[in-house]
């Protein structure tokens, strides 16, 4: 590898398989912002939502008129809402609760990537990017859809390729929203990310900045760290680059369009250009320069400390861990499956990993017990050892001192209502509930069913791939060793 490995003690990260969930041919997850629920989308048009603090199925949503792939699982800001994308063209959105389909869209080709708007706690709209058309932007209310532009022309502002038939041409992009959805961040085929006022659509000026990628390699993902600091682009040239964010957080459109006002003499081009370059800035670029491997589904972690990227070789399910400064810290590898999909959860290190053969794979970190971090005065024996008393060592001793009055006002008031704000979550509106749990589903004892192998499992890994089909419970998990995740991370 071209960075060395460091030392694995050094961080945070996961290290092992800890256990695997099955509940049918999963094609794609996604954490709510609690990391509390994780919802599957599956070969067969279903929605699954686990439980991810006990294993099991919670909810299954499930649409009558679809029964194809789910391509694409989207949660909305405070966790109500689901939106799923799907291979026979639909867009739904689900209310998580009540397990009642809100909307349905069609689009015109299928797409492969769906995103709720991130700014709004009821919403409408959605970034999806079919297959074979450019990004759109669509209201699940109206059904409107707003195309959105891929690419910059020499002779005008914007430019829409078109076939020889006249219909419009596309190349495969990828788009993002940024933190607070005002802006959106698209990747083209010509190696460009364009900064995009998605709301001013049909106006001359809809694309605000452009960065080139170097190189010009065709960006396959782009998505933005959880804290909106850093945006992340995967390329064809076996490249993960991250970009800094130099626009703030809130009212970053607002703030192009200062930037946009102080650049005035440069043609239409240029001036893009020079926007983007005070509105992101290359920071890291990740590769393996020895095996040359394409990366596949590459993330943040929830803190932003750390990135990783899926090997997209087939045969091997391998994930790449490195952090912010450029070096490689683990390579982790699974079972001889490919990996489809993957998703670092929002607090805890753990991965969550998609194989092709439809398993999701849970990796955490191996903790070791350690009882000198409990009482800082225990010591670990490596045998027995004979222990000699002290002569006075438990004999009764009279009280020679008092014991210190405290300093705690046992007449004030304790604050039991107030809800400090968790750093992790400092831009949560706590006038809004927010979804974390729901209630599990009851599975019934049925033998038959268990010997079909049919319904929902999860088991821990032994090998790297399921050993027995003793014992499944429908939609739980079998566990026979102590999990990291119940007993040693920390809430």
């Amino acid at each position: 590898m071209k960075a060395p490995i460091i030392d694995p003690l050094q961080g945070d990260f996961p290290e092992v398989i800890e256990e695997y969930l099955e509940h049918g041919i999963m094609k794609c997850i996604a954490f709510n912002r609690r990391g509390t629920l994780l919802a599957a989308g599956c070969s067969d048009g279903t929605c699954v939502i686990w439980d991810f603090e006990t294993r099991g199925v919670a909810k299954e949503l499930r649409d009558k008129d679809c029964a194809c792939a789910i391509t694409s699982v989207c949660w909305s800001r405070y966790g109500h809402h689901i939106l799923v994308s799907a291979a026979d063209k639909s867009l739904i959105l689900w209310n998580v609760v009540s397990g009642e389909k809100i909307a349905r869209t069609t689009l015109h080709q299928t797409p492969l990537q769906a995103r709720l708007h991130p700014g709004s706690s009821h919403p409408s709209l959605c970034l999806a990017c079919p297959i074979s058309s450019a990004p759109m932007i669509v209201d699940l209310n109206t059904g409107f859809t707003g195309i959105l532009p891929v690419s910059v022309s020499e002779g005008g502002p914007t430019s829409r390729p078109k076939f020889s038939d006249g219909s419009p041409g596309f190349t495969p992009t990828a788009a993002c929203f940024n933190k607070y959805g005002d802006l959106v961040y698209l990747g083209n085929s010509k190696g460009e990310i364009l900064i995009i006022d998605y709301k001013h659509i049909q106006i001359r000026g809809e694309i605000r900045g452009v960065v080139p990628i170097p190189g010009g390699a065709v960006i396959k993902n782009i998505v933005f760290s959880r804290d909106g600091r850093y945006l992340l682009t995967n390329s064809n040239d076996r490249t993960i680059r991250i970009y800094e964010n130099l626009l703030p957080l809130k009212d970053a459109l607002r703030a192009v369009d200062e930037l946009t006002e102080t650049i005035s003499e440069l043609d239409w081009v240029e001036k893009l250009k020079a926007v983007g370059s005070k509105c992101l800035v290359l920071s890291r670029e990740f590769q393996d320069s020895i095996t040359r491997v394409h990366w596949k589904a590459p993330c943040f972690s929830g803190d932003g400390e750390w990135v990783i990227g899926g090997s997209a070789s087939k045969g091997e399910h391998k994930i790449y861990t490195w952090d912010k400064a450029g070096r490689l810290v683990k390579i982790l590898e699974g079972p001889k499956e490919a990996l489809v999909d993957l998703a670092w959860h929002p607090l805890h290190p753990i991965v969550v990993s998609v194989s092709l053969t439809g398993l999701v794979y849970i990796w955490a970190k191996d903790y070791t017990e350690n009882w000198s971090a409990f009482a800082p005065d225990f010591k670990e024996l490596e045998e027995n050892e004979e222990y000699v008393e002290r002569e006075d060592e438990f004999d009764m001793m009279p009280e020679t001192e008092k014991v210190k009055e405290s300093d705690v006002n046992e007449d004030d008031e304790v604050d039991i209502v107030t809800v400090e704000k968790d750093s992790a979550f400092s831009d949560s509106d706590m006038s809004q509930e927010e979804l974390c749990c729901l209630p599990a589903i009851p599975s019934p004892d049925a033998p038959e069913q268990q010997d079909k192998c049919a319904g929902s499992s999860s088991k821990l890994l032994d090998s790297g791939s399921p050993l027995s089909e003793e014992g499944i419970q429908n939609g739980h998990a079998t566990n026979h060793e102590p999990s990291p995740i119940e007993g040693n991370v920390p809430v």
